[in-house]
């Protein structure tokens, strides 16, 4: 990480030259990337152990850490393996004794330091081992008989420091020992923390009253003997939270600055003709909700305008987003572009499509649908492209198949994406490539906290469908543990014979030795001779060839199959109206954000749905707090911010290419009103300086870029 305005700056001092490193050292540093000492003091403590107590060997308490003061009974090694062998020291005060053990020592290291009698310091965490409670591998240090007088001089104070003291734990370095690498530490900090740069303007320090950049590293490192350790080990001090929003402010910034250039663009200006409330209900049949007009008027206004719209639209599963972007695609072609809308998977693509071509009004103002994926072969494909190069086709929907090399567009205005987070920064980017600043309409049906909104789509315009289409049934969820699954499979009979249809989810494609979990394809032979003798059953997994899962899919959804035995590949978009019961076994192993698409299947039609969570296993708190949020609420906002907080911004999103940042102090569930102010400081900044062009901002400039530049070079990219 470099923060630093220039080559040849003193933090650019190598590592391997502070006292105590050297090549040896300097080695293990860079394989946790410290190569200079400006690294080593973005090196952060991962937690903080208070010492400043001293104990008695009596009040010591199993699984604390802990300090205290003893003399040396007795010590040695012993042998407790062929080649292995342990160090122990016996250690006593006035109230009691206990034994310090290490497991893993070099002999060289104890030699000579203790005699009997010795006084000492010592720190660690107590534990209890067959009965005997003791102290494995703690801190340990002999007190000199004159107190007052260092005659070691500043190494000596450098272990004292340990005790009596807040100490900061260090993530862990292969191959050095922490006391040593504290020991480290300390001497960069007191040397070269000082020399730190100033980034953020002093408008900005001023009115967070955050301290210097210099000071706050100091503190995070070795905080003052006062602070609250409390509020250290959460990374809240007023040393953190400086360290933090330097990182989430640059990162703010930079969005700034990518929303600005793609506002000061100029795209395609789409005007909206009168009318188009009442076109929806020509099509559809229905009214828009207000969240649905609303919406609708946000998308119309940004299409409107010369200037690209960048806009990511959020609803939750069944809250009508699919009927937004098709409004949206026939105010493009009315306007004479063209529009490509992209989905993840071929079904979900075919879907969208024959959804449509039902909508569009045979009249010759009717915008002309195209499908293209990678299925489309032969002369059928010669002909789709040809039409999409030449005009002749309005509305192309597909998979990914769209940023092919051979798909040559005469006048794309519109790149509609759903289910966004399924598709790389580079696919969406190569998508907007096959126009010329189109509008980019980005939609989820997976809700965003807005932490994360922040962070991922932090330069898109966000609108939000906060409301169901009128009549829509919440779905009822049951949590079961595995013995009660039978009663589903009675409930499932019941809706079949009513005329309904059921999805069976397992985690698994096929049985695993590894893993005691039930599979769909064992389940799929297991319920058509048992439970479900007689029903229609199909089996859908990934390994299955895509045309083979597609007519899989089309059986069910056209009402040829009673029952859908599969794993997660039906989790996104599949509309079946009639299937109102969905079973996820081994639910515990699923997470939240998962378990809220799955159950979105159902309850899209008018009879009422049920969707059972069997848990087979309950050991994890996490996995018991999961299975309580979806008993609880339908709302798919609460069921994220609920998945943020048990899963950790991480794992939210579940692939490395949906672009979330990643951050090396912020904590996105810990720190979300860090990101707030960074967000509406950094973009205040970019308004009054678009470029940062002022000669203040230079610093700040080369932080952005050094931090973050390889990551917004994307700077259409939603």
């Amino acid at each position: 990480m470099d923060f630093s305005p220039g080559p040849g700056d003193i933090l650019q001092t190598a590592i391997r030259y502070v006292k105590g490193v050297g090549p040896r050292l300097a080695e293990r540093f860079a394989t946790r990337e410290i190569h200079t000492v400006q690294d080593a003091l973005y090196l952060l403590p991962r937690r903080y152990e208070d010492r400043r107590k001293v104990k008695t060997i009596r009040d010591l308490v199993p699984k604390e850490q802990a300090s205290f003061t003893a003399r040396v009974l007795d010590f040695g090694a012993r042998r407790t393996g062929p080649r292995r062998q342990m160090f122990e020291i016996m250690l006593s005060d006035d109230t009691g004794q206990i034994v310090a053990r290490w497991f893993r020592f070099h002999p060289k290291s104890f030699a000579n330091r203790f005699a009997r009698g010795d006084r000492v310091r010592v720190a660690g965490r107590v534990e209890v081992y067959r009965g005997v409670r003791q102290l494995a591998h703690p801190d340990i240090e002999k007190i000199p008989d004159d107190q007052a007088g260092n005659t070691r001089g500043a190494a000596s104070q450098l272990h004292r420091d340990d005790f009596g003291s807040i100490i900061p734990v260090y993530p862990e370095i292969e191959g050095i020992y922490p006391k040593v690498l504290r020991k480290i530490m300390r001497r960069v900090v007191e040397q070269y923390a000082g020399h730190t740069v100033e980034i953020l303007p002093d408008a900005i320090l001023s009115l967070h009253d955050f301290p210097p950049i210099a000071e706050a590293l100091q503190k995070v490192h070795f905080p003052p003997k006062d602070s609250d350790v409390e509020e250290l080990n959460r990374g809240r001090s007023a040393a953190h939270r400086r360290v933090v929003f330097e990182e989430f402010f640059l990162l703010q910034l930079g969005l700034a600055m990518r929303r600005d250039c793609f506002k000061s663009a100029v795209g395609h200006a789409h005007p909206v003709r009168a009318g188009l409330f009442e076109l929806a209900r020509n099509l559809f049949g229905f009214e828009l909700t207000d969240a649905q007009k609303r919406v609708l008027l946000d998308i119309t206004s940004d299409m409107a305008s010369p200037q690209p719209m960048n806009r990511l639209l959020q609803g939750d599963v069944g809250s009508g987003k699919t009927a937004v972007a098709v409004l949206a695609a026939i105010v493009a072609a009315r306007a004479g572009t063209q529009i490509a809308f992209m989905a993840p998977t071929e079904i979900l693509a075919e879907q969208h499509h024959r959804h449509i071509q039902k909508l569009m009004p045979p009249s010759p103002e009717a915008p002309r649908v195209a499908f293209l994926s990678s299925m489309v072969k032969g002369r059928a494909r010669r002909e789709a492209l040809l039409d999409i190069a030449a005009g002749r086709v309005d509305l192309v929907v597909g998979t990914h198949a769209l940023i092919g090399e051979q798909v040559q567009f005469e006048k794309l205005g519109l790149c509609i994406i759903d289910e966004q987070h399924r598709f790389g920064v580079a696919q969406r980017a190569g998508l907007q490539a096959k126009g010329k600043r189109p509008d980019v309409l980005v939609m989820t049906a997976t809700p965003i906290p807005r932490t994360l909104s922040m962070t991922v789509y932090g330069d898109l315009d966000v609108s939000i469908l906060d409301e169901m289409p009128p009549g829509r049934l919440p779905v009822k969820t049951v949590v079961l543990r595995g013995g009660e699954v039978r009663q589903v499979y009675r409930h499932v009979r019941r809706e079949v014979e009513a005329g309904g249809q059921a999805y069976l989810v397992y985690p698994l494609v096929e049985e695993s030795e590894k893993m005691d979990l039930r599979d769909a394809t064992k389940m799929f032979g297991r319920l058509s001779r048992g439970a479900f003798a007689g029903l229609r059953l199909g089996l859908l997994h990934g390994r299955m060839a895509g045309d083979e899962k597609d007519e899989v899919m089309r059986r069910f959804s056209s009402g040829d199959l009673d029952v859908l035995v599969a794993t997660t590949v039906i989790e996104v978009g599949v509309d079946v109206p009639r299937a109102t019961i969905m079973l996820v076994e081994h639910a515990e192993r699923f997470g939240l954000s998962q378990l809220h698409q799955l159950r979105g299947r159902v309850g899209r039609g008018e009879r009422p749905s049920t969707c059972y969570l069997v848990a087979h296993s309950l050991a994890s708190g996490d996995a018991r707090s999961r299975l309580e949020v979806m008993e609880r609420t339908n709302d798919g906002f609460e069921i994220a911010e609920k998945d943020l907080a048990i899963r950790g911004p991480g794992e939210f999103l579940g692939t490395r290419q949906s672009g979330l940042p990643a951050f090396i102090f912020g904590n996105l569930a810990r720190d979300a009103d860090l990101l707030a102010r960074a967000r509406k400081d950094a973009f205040r900044l970019i308004d009054e300086d678009p470029k940062l062009a002022n000669p203040g901002h230079s610093l700040l400039v080369k932080a952005l870029w050094s931090r973050w530049g390889r990551r917004l070079q994307f700077a259409e990219v939603g």
